[in-house]
């Protein structure tokens, strides 16, 4: 059996000698990291330059990414992923039987996302033991966890984030590191078990080196480091500036799973802000139709295809006074009644609910991007676990379309898990990359 996390305890990603898996190819890294010894709880190291392991990345013309995206995901070891590296484009579909493991590359992107956003280890994961790899062995202290990460391409390049997770017997940071060309810019250890924090470095550059600090351990602690480093010498803003384009990618992620059981009944009017279950669907229709005439025009396009019998628009009836519940409805056209959405079908709804999320933007989404930054600087990712879910082959190839119509601009990509009538006429698609897993 493979020595990893599966069959030692989750142990902090730096040690005295370095941090196992540099910044070699993308397979050979994760693998090395699954494969990495235990480390010690001595206190975390960010040497000056650390050689990459498995080689260094082929020669070529490099891609350069305008906004901070997501371009690989590692589940070094989790749950029943070990040493895998998936690559992510613009519309990144994940295919394959069930039980394959689509859900749970969902999933780790999911919390990668939240982590970055500021939630704690147990909103991340709230069943983290569903995390911990297949056969894992605990040791004699009955530890056991897994290990995430990703690369973040930017207008810095490419930064890695690796991250293990003592899961048992309590949620806490084990290790983490981030890093860029091989140089380690930051790193934690779990140096004393016993006390709810882990050791930090940071790299600081001049005559001080590097900085150390205790951080929590049920916090990401990149997302804290705009909070704890200056930025006054060139290291730490090499530090920074790292951090916050990893930041920026995880926090321009929206998770979308409309449930049509949500989405019948009339709505209170509100901000017009599209939850992750679209159960407010009627409201943001109602925003986007004084708001957004140009998507909100698309989408009633789009309707066309997706809904069945003849659809002239898309409308929201909010009652005399406004104060009352708003209604959702198909414009059928001249002498023809409108069409509640409560009467549509679930697969027409969660079409509807998809489209708008692939033809919108953050402001009309229930997420928190980066306030810093202008939205033309940032891409947003829509997560769909399902995406074609209850949906027929005229759907789900109309939300293909869209996808690569929103995402070809750059403003959005997509991440999904699909069937494989999606992912056979993905394939046959310039734009769209499928990933099929083994059982």
């Amino acid at each position: 059996m493979a020595r990893g996390v599966s069959d030692t305890p989750v142990q902090p990603v730096a040690s005295r000698g370095g941090v196992p898996g540099g910044s070699g190819r993308a397979g050979a890294a994760a693998a090395a990291a699954a494969r990495a010894p235990a480390a010690t709880d001595a206190d975390p190291v960010v040497p000056a330059q650390a050689a990459p392991r498995g080689g260094a990345r082929s020669a070529g013309p490099a891609q350069r990414y305008a906004r901070p995206v997501i371009t690989e995901l590692r589940l070094s070891a989790f749950g029943r992923h070990r040493g895998a590296a998936f690559p992510i484009g613009p519309v990144t579909l994940f295919a394959g039987p069930s039980g394959s493991g689509k859900s749970q590359v969902l999933a780790a992107y999911e919390a990668l996302a939240g982590l970055g956003a500021g939630a704690t280890l147990e909103e991340a994961f709230p069943d983290p033991a569903a995390r911990i790899p297949e056969r894992a062995v605990p040791d004699a202290q009955r530890r056991r966890g897994f290990r995430l990460g990703c690369t973040v391409d930017g207008p810095a390049g490419p930064v890695r984030l690796d991250l293990a997770v003592q899961a048992e017997p309590t949620l806490r940071i084990a290790g983490e590191r981030l890093s860029q060309d091989g140089q380690i810019l930051f790193a934690t250890a779990l140096r004393d078990p016993g006390r709810r924090s882990v050791q930090a470095a940071w790299l600081t550059g001049g005559a001080v080196g590097v900085t150390r600090a205790p951080l929590p351990d049920d916090r990401l602690g990149t997302a804290l480091l705009p909070l704890r480093v200056a930025g006054s010498t060139a290291g730490q803003r090499k530090v920074l500036t790292a951090a916050e384009q990893v930041i920026v990618a995880l926090r321009s992620v929206f998770a979308c799973d409309p449930r049509p059981d949500r989405m019948r009944a009339p709505v209170p009017q509100g901000e017009g802000r599209l939850l992750g279950d679209c159960a407010n669907l009627a409201d943001v229709l109602r925003r986007t139709r004084h708001e957004c005439g140009t998507r909100h025009a698309l989408l009633a396009e789009a309707a066309r295809t997706g809904c069945a019998g003849p659809v002239a628009a898309l409308d929201a009836r909010v009652p005399e006074g406004g104060a009352a519940a708003v209604t959702a409805v198909l414009d059928r056209g001249p002498g023809r009644p409108a069409t509640e959405l409560a009467r549509l079908g679930a697969g027409e709804l969660r079409f509807l609910a998809l489209a708008l999320v692939l033809l919108t933007g953050p402001g009309v989404l229930d997420m928190d991007p980066a306030a810093e930054l202008l939205s033309a600087q940032q891409a947003l990712t829509v997560l769909a676990d399902g995406l074609d879910r209850g949906l027929d082959g005229r759907q789900s190839g109309e939300l293909l379309r869209l996808a690569l119509l929103s995402c070809g601009r750059g403003h959005v990509r997509l991440v999904a898990a699909v069937g494989e009538g999606t992912a056979s006429a993905a394939r046959r698609l310039e734009g769209a990359s499928v990933v099929d897993l083994s059982s």
